[in-house]
């Protein structure tokens, strides 16, 4: 199709033109970047977090008033939970993923190292806790039951022999060499031994950078529940959970000293992971609602300039139509106008969307917008832009050629 004609008219409607240039440049910019935005918070939330989530189930009691004799109500507590139907081991863990709640220790790599070489959090897991929780081991092996120590909260620093790190905080303690065999400090002088390394685990409160994200420490310690111990089932039949957490919530409640079920620490793995991240899906609902409303938008506003360009020039097409041009010939004319003009505006809202990372970048602190966006962002206003012109083209390409002979 010959394209000055084409030119000469939008040079003469150059206000109009403009206009939805700009329209689908703004679209073209801010959809990119809500498109990353939206990808960016549901891999966020989809990230491996290396315990078992399918099979866990987690019961948290707080004590009403002070027990002289906790720890033995929690081995009894935990006698019971292992004899439910369906469990296949039960361990205490001092906090669970995705709970909110973090405990956090400062690591150094000598005893009399002055700074802390950083700072992360730790679990504390009785006897079964890697089994429990579903942790797989990459190095390494799991802690010997003579190395777990009964927690003393009146203890500043209890004496953990040994550490199981995940490989995110292995690596960054000790790059290209193997964590198994070295020691750490964390609590005092004493020095825990690295026995074992995991793929994943990740801080219970998930607000810091990326590469932390699963930079977790594991010791082998005996929590009791009034010093925070949370009760960790392995259960064997995923449907089973609910009613084995039912059960083991009973039996809790009932057993030993008068007791109150946490319910914000209370429930599956799954249940706790989906309430952590309840904000990030309704953040994600929200952007796709901003994309698919700027979208409609721009969609309206081609389609009121393609009909108003289609009344306008309603004599012209008339007379095109009388000299042989075929309703193919004028619904390809206006498409092919459409295009020129999306085209424009995408290759300005490319440069917007980058400067508009650039700034989320500086304020946020967000990762570089993949240029895999900008090709994605640029086909769909492409495709928008030719189906919302299909309407208005098509009812020019049905002006018949009679309109051409009527009187002025």
């Amino acid at each position: 199709m010959e394209i000055r004609p084409i030119l000469s008219t939008l040079r003469r409607h150059k206000t109009a033109a403009s206009l939805i240039v700009l329209e689908i440049a703004l679209s073209c910019g801010i959809v990119c970047n809500t498109l990353f935005l939206i990808g960016n918070r549901l891999s966020h939330m989809q990230r491996p977090s290396g315990v078992d989530e399918a099979h866990l189930v987690f019961v948290r009691a707080n004590g009403i008033s002070k027990d002289a004799d906790a720890k033995a109500v929690t081995r009894a507590d935990l006698d019971g939970l292992r004899a439910i139907p369906g469990v296949s081991s039960a361990t205490t863990i001092n906090q669970i993923p995705f709970g909110g709640s973090v405990w956090m220790s400062s690591i150094k790599l000598q005893p009399d190292q002055e700074a802390s070489t950083l700072t992360t959090t730790n679990y504390m897991v009785a006897e079964d806790g890697l089994k429990t929780m579903g942790l797989k081991l990459l190095e390494g092996r799991d802690f010997n039951p003579s190395e777990y120590v009964d927690q003393n909260a009146n203890e500043e620093a209890n004496n953990y022999p040994s550490v199981i790190l995940t490989r995110a905080l292995a690596q960054r303690l000790f790059p290209s060499q193997s964590a198994i065999g070295r020691s750490i400090y964390v609590f005092g002088t004493q020095p825990h031994r690295v026995v074992g390394v995991i793929a994943h685990l990740p801080k219970p409160r998930d607000k810091g950078p990326e590469s932390e994200y699963d930079m977790s420490m594991l010791f082998p310690a005996r929590f009791s529940y009034a010093d925070g111990g949370v009760y960790a089932l392995q259960v064997a039949d995923p449907a089973q959970r609910q009613a084995v957490l039912e059960q083991a919530k009973k039996l809790v409640a009932s057993h030993g000293p008068t007791r109150i079920i946490s319910k914000s620490t209370t429930g599956t793995q799954e249940e706790i992971r989906n309430k952590y991240y309840r904000n990030d899906r309704a953040m994600a609902w929200l952007l796709v609602a901003v994309a698919v409303a700027l979208l409609v938008v721009t969609a309206l506003g081609i389609v009121g300039l393609a009909s108003f360009w289609v009344q306008q020039r309603t004599r012209q097409i008339g007379v095109r139509r009388a000299l042989g041009a075929t309703k193919a010939q004028i619904l390809r004319y206006f498409q092919t106008e459409n295009f020129l003009l999306a085209t424009v505006g995408i290759v300005l809202g490319m440069v917007l969307a980058y400067a508009i990372n650039q700034l989320l970048m500086g304020k946020y602190e967000l990762p570089r917008l993949p240029l895999i966006y900008l090709p994605v962002g640029a086909v769909l206003l492409w495709l928008l832009g030719q189906l919302a012109v299909l309407w208005p083209a098509r009812r020019a390409a049905n002006i018949p050629p009679a309109i051409a002979t009527r009187a002025a």
